[in-house]
């Protein structure tokens, strides 16, 4: 009988993998470098080499795996075609099949935010929610749907593109999409820092906050230390982010939003303004929606992969 899994989180320069037992323990994990040259042609087969050099240095036959769970940077549909990977340099292609041929191996794929979110409620701060939406605030805004303990995955794999809800129609910038007024654009790391700017260039407030020079980081060391001008810049943000959240339960009514990402660090602060800015825009029906903090980190994509693959070989 099997006895464990394999998850893989692949990134644009690195893949994350890791050895699980059946519970969801992780016996062992690494990373390798991502080959992205020549259209990415080296990503599939370097990860089938790394699994079976796992496997042969822990003597694991593949009886005792029940299969490799993967997640990667673009749509992934429920049948595993990945429909374009920018960062990998891939078009369309079925990874299910493609590395399940490399290792003679059942093999699951999902786009990695949603991936991470199985983690997070796995694992992670979703732990004890069927129903959540996890929240990657980082250099973009990312997200991930699971309903019923199952990914939202949607026709070609983009449910869950929570960054490019519009919310601002009077935005003259445009965000990475090519579309102006995405949520990306004022909640993300690099969004905080916009918001902080434009406050800076018009405010005549006393503040430690120097601009040009800020990250998200001091914004929120800045609101904690009682700064004016950061509390008026996260009151921004919180209304933003607040708003799309609500946009967000109207559709899928969750139980929790587990907010992650490098924002996340600032801790329980960045919750009360996202929970007091959500209240007064949600439905009654999604007001008791809970508000918590992602636990696993940079580990939420293995965990994840490693539970799709269990889930899919389950079922």
């Amino acid at each position: 009988m099997a006895k464990y899994s394999f998850g893989v989180d692949v990134g644009g320069t690195t893949i994350k993998m890791g050895l699980f037992d059946l519970e969801g323990n992780v016996l062992d994990k690494w990373e390798i470098i991502t080959r992205t040259e020549n259209g990415g042609v080296n990503v599939l087969p370097d990860i089938a080499e790394a699994v079976k050099g796992k496997m042969s240095e822990k003597s694991i036959s593949k009886e005792d795996v029940v299969g490799v769970g993967i997640g990667v940077p673009g749509p992934v549909d429920a049948k595993g075609v990945v429909h374009k990977c920018v960062n990998l340099g891939w078009g369309v292609l079925n990874i299910n099949e493609e590395l399940g041929k490399l290792l003679d191996l059942p093999v699951k794929g999902g786009n990695d935010a949603n991936v991470a979110a199985l983690g997070e409620m796995w694992k992670g701060g979703g732990q004890g929610f069927e129903s959540i939406v996890v929240v990657t605030l980082g250099t973009g805004v990312g997200g991930g749907i699971i309903i019923d303990g199952k990914i939202l995955t949607g026709a070609k794999g983009a449910a869950g593109e929570i960054g490019h809800i519009h919310l601002d129609d009077q935005e003259t910038e445009t965000c990475g999409c090519g579309n102006r007024g995405c949520l990306e654009q004022y909640a993300s790391a690099t969004g905080v820092v916009r918001l902080a700017n434009r406050a800076l260039e018009k405010t005549t407030k006393t503040t430690c906050l120097k601009a040009g020079e800020i990250s998200a980081k001091d914004v929120w060391d800045a609101v904690k230390a009682g700064d004016e001008v950061a509390i008026e810049i996260a009151e921004q943000f919180g209304e933003y982010l607040g708003k799309g959240l609500a946009s967000i339960a109207c559709v899928v009514n969750p139980e929790a939003f587990v907010i992650g990402g490098g924002v996340s660090k600032a801790g329980e602060v960045l919750l009360e303004y996202i929970r007091k800015n959500y209240i007064p825009y949600v439905f009654h029906a999604s007001r008791d929606v809970q508000f918590t903090l992602a636990t696993l980190g940079n580990d939420a994509g293995i965990y994840g992969a490693a539970k799709l693959i269990l889930d899919e070989t389950s079922a």
